[in-house]
């Protein structure tokens, strides 16, 4: 492996201390998506926010957030305590084992919120601190090292919550799951902007797929459990409850941006899946 120039990987890392946040005015963030990854060692009571789902934690927690789910907290009380990293997908470039788009802890849909027992909490807080302390320290290959410990983050974590679906018989099923969630994953969630996903449909990722939308729905439902379409509307559904919940737009333009032409196509879509309409979804 090719160490990468120190300076350059300064550019894609950087890691804080929560209460030094918390004394600068820092602000907690806006449901937005970003354009990095972070792990984050929080100590305290707050609700976080992922896509549609409000997690609320107590005490030690370790959280995982990535660019593709729309994210926010509540305010941050004075008594909070702990760290966060932040780092963009050019940090991991020259690692020989680990790709980010590959982690289950940054795929949508995944567990990525871990409380600790007292014993988890020694190890991780003893990642964090000597993260921070390489930091600041003047080693020359510090975000070497550096890498290797978030590495040994993500390999704890994962060694804590279940195993997700992940096939590796090499299989031409798997590989066209695979390459489905995927294209699935790809376009959600969508920007907080009028911008339509262009694939909606069973038939829309057998054509892009280049497959037969009988043979697709056949294999996916066989190595998942789950139906194409059951895939899809989940995905519609959950973006749809997290742009009601946390975004300005319009109900027209939410289901304008995942596909729907009609507006009343959408709300009769989200009325059979939730059992509400879009507005009282809004409104509860």
């Amino acid at each position: 492996m090719v160490l990468q120039d120190q300076p350059e990987q300064s550019r894609y890392f950087n890691a804080y201390n929560i209460r030094d946040r918390i004394a600068s005015g820092a602000v907690y963030p806006t449901y937005i998506r970003r354009d990095f990854y972070k792990i984050m060692l929080f100590h305290g009571s707050n609700v976080f926010h992922y896509g549609d789902q409000s997690v609320p934690i107590s005490g030690d927690t370790l959280l995982f957030f990535n660019p593709k789910v729309h994210y926010t907290y509540e305010a941050l009380s004075p008594e909070t305590t702990g760290y966060f990293l932040v780092f963009k997908e050019g940090f991991f470039h020259e690692s020989p084992r680990l790709r980010l788009d590959e982690i289950p802890l940054f795929m949508p849909g995944y567990k990525t919120v871990f409380p600790l027992d007292a014993a988890a909490l020694i190890d991780a807080e003893t990642l964090f601190r000597k993260i921070l302390a390489e930091l600041d320290g003047g080693y020359i290959y510090k975000y070497d090292l550096i890498l290797t410990y978030i590495t040994e983050l993500i390999h704890f974590a994962m060694k804590l919550g279940p195993v997700p679906y992940a096939s590796h018989n090499g299989t031409a099923s798997s590989r066209l799951t695979a390459a489905f969630l995927e294209l699935l994953d790809r376009q959600f969630p969508v920007e907080l902007s009028p911008h339509r996903i262009p694939l909606r449909t069973p038939k829309d990722f057998a054509n892009r797929l280049s497959v037969h939308v009988n043979y697709l729905n056949r294999v996916v439902k066989r190595e998942t459990g789950k139906t194409t379409t059951g895939h899809i509307f989940n995905r519609l559904v959950g973006e749809a409850k997290a742009m009601l919940k946390h975004t300005a737009l319009n109900v027209a333009e939410i289901g304008f941006t995942l596909g729907f032409e009609d507006p009343a196509n959408f709300n009769n879509f989200f009325r059979r899946q939730v059992g509400m309409s879009p507005s009282a979804f809004r409104g509860a």
